[in-house]
């Protein structure tokens, strides 16, 4: 399996142990990842509202260097994956303007045909019959007695009509892989809702009100982590969980895990080889459990 693999901007920076992670899962899975380090930012955030042929633009250089390999897309941030599927039907439904898209990219080199490759997150060939096969074949260290609760992130379930999942108001893609990799599954409410993160700058309470209610929800549902496709959502989670008054209120924490991070952590790389040293909340908790259960 050879994919091109779109990093983002904070697997590079904030998030620098999901990188890490995602290398060692893709080793230990037998995945070649080709990095694409020439592929700008998505331009998740302000750019779309200011200037959406800018970011549509952007983004299909990023889906022609991906053309120019042959290979699928393949992203390991939900915000990521959302901003690229709304540009990649941005382009496509409007043929005068993906020619005018297109205008701009010949400056530099290129030409996005379309239809010619897919853009998947890490999740979504995990979460195939034969993905979980592999999953299960590759395990070294199976996660029993580790109970992992799933928070997807906005991006990759709305909206719903780009969506890669069959039910985004009821996915089970995290859950499954969870299942294969030995752990079980928390489902609770707040699995599918939004973490917070993007209205962090504008409104700190209320964000950190909805990351603290998700948490409270993911801790009294049995949940010893939480695993999360999304960096951004884990910066919510996890950098901002010592700050967020309703937890503290209470005296809990909860560890977040990102996805490759779980996914290596069962094919036998220790805590440490994938950065788990590095979160804010600690992850030393969860060795003591799969100790046990070992």
């Amino acid at each position: 399996m050879k994919f091109a693999l779109f990093t983002g901007c904070v697997a590079r920076g904030a998030t620098r142990e999901l990188m890490l992670s995602t290398k060692a899962a893709a080793e230990g899975l037998g995945i070649d990842f080709v990095e694409m380090k020439s592929a700008a930012c998505c331009g998740a955030g302000v750019m779309p509202e200011k200037s959406p042929l800018l970011t549509d633009t952007l983004n299909a250089r990023t889906f022609a260097l991906a053309e120019e390999q042959n290979l699928d897309l393949i992203t390991i941030c939900s915000t990521c994956q959302g901003n690229l599927k709304k540009s990649e039907y941005n382009i496509n439904s409007d043929i005068e303007y993906k020619d005018k898209v297109n205008h701009v990219l010949k400056g530099g080199g290129h030409q996005y045909q379309g239809g010619k490759i897919k853009i998947k997150h890490f999740s979504d060939i995990l979460a195939t019959p034969e993905g979980l096969q592999m999953l299960k074949e590759k395990i070294k260290r199976p996660l029993t007695g580790l109970k992992t609760a799933a928070f997807y992130g906005c991006y990759v379930l709305r909206p719903s009509e780009l969506s890669e999942y069959e039910d985004p108001d009821n996915p089970t893609a995290l859950e499954e892989i969870f299942e294969a990799l030995g752990a079980t599954p928390v489902y609770y409410e707040s699995r599918i809702k939004c973490c917070g993160f993007p209205i962090i700058m504008m409104n700190k309470d209320a964000s950190q009100a909805m990351a603290g209610n998700a948490l409270i929800d993911a801790i009294q549902s049995g949940a010893n982590c939480v695993v999360t496709g999304c960096p951004l959502c884990h910066l919510s989670l996890d950098s901002y969980q010592p700050d967020i008054e309703s937890l503290r209120e209470k005296g809990y924490s909860i560890p977040i895990l990102h996805l490759p991070q779980l996914v290596a952590l069962a094919l036998g790389y220790s805590p440490k080889d994938i950065g788990m040293d590095s979160h804010i909340v600690a992850t030393a908790g969860l060795d003591s459990i799969l100790a046990a259960h070992a």
